[in-house]
């Protein structure tokens, strides 16, 4: 039988609810902590890893990786690497491109657009998906959040205990998805 995997839909109501979701996540990461982002463009994916970086305590500037794929933040703690798959053409052009040790090796590491990279990649802690709002609330979005390892279950569970709580400004819970294999 395989592990299952919890996972949590929220409602984030704005920006603000956005960046607290990503400070909830903030203090679970450490040096081979793995997130993926997945959502189309314009979804929130960079809007969120801008607001994890503030939260882990980056000061400086946050850029989208688009077109350098990889962005590095130098955190006190250890280091963070923002790749983004979206040009890839090849589940393995990820690997050629030496991304391999920085993705669940020594450094954290957030990873926009892991469907192009299907297959090859480890198994994220966090993978969280986001989901633009409508055309009668633009600024809503829909985040799906699963866990694949035990540490990204830990974070899940302090995610719903903080929105239960309400100590995360913004963000509902929307459903406790019921429990899904591991892939």
């Amino acid at each position: 039988m395989q592990p299952t995997s919890p996972s949590l839909e929220l409602q984030l109501a704005d920006e603000q609810a956005t960046a607290a979701l990503a400070g909830a996540i903030a203090p679970h990461l450490r040096s081979g902590f793995v997130v993926y982002l997945s959502g189309d463009l314009g979804a929130g994916k960079t809007t969120f890893t801008r607001s994890l970086l503030r939260a882990l305590g980056h000061t400086g500037r946050v850029q989208s990786p688009t077109f350098t794929l990889v962005q590095s933040y130098n955190l006190s703690s250890f280091d963070l690497y923002h790749f983004d798959f979206y040009r890839f053409s090849s589940p393995d052009e990820w690997r050629e491109a030496g991304f391999d040790e920085h993705v669940g090796g020594d450094a954290a590491a957030v990873v926009e657009w892991p469907e192009l990279g299907a297959g090859s990649l480890p198994e994220p802690d966090i993978w969280l998906r986001l989901e633009p709002g409508t055309e009668d609330d633009p600024d809503v979005r829909v985040a799906r959040l699963s866990a694949g390892t035990d540490w990204g279950r830990q974070c899940l569970i302090a995610i719903s205990d903080g929105v239960g709580l309400g100590l995360l400004a913004g963000v509902s819970l929307a459903r406790q998805l019921p429990q899904q294999p591991s892939p």
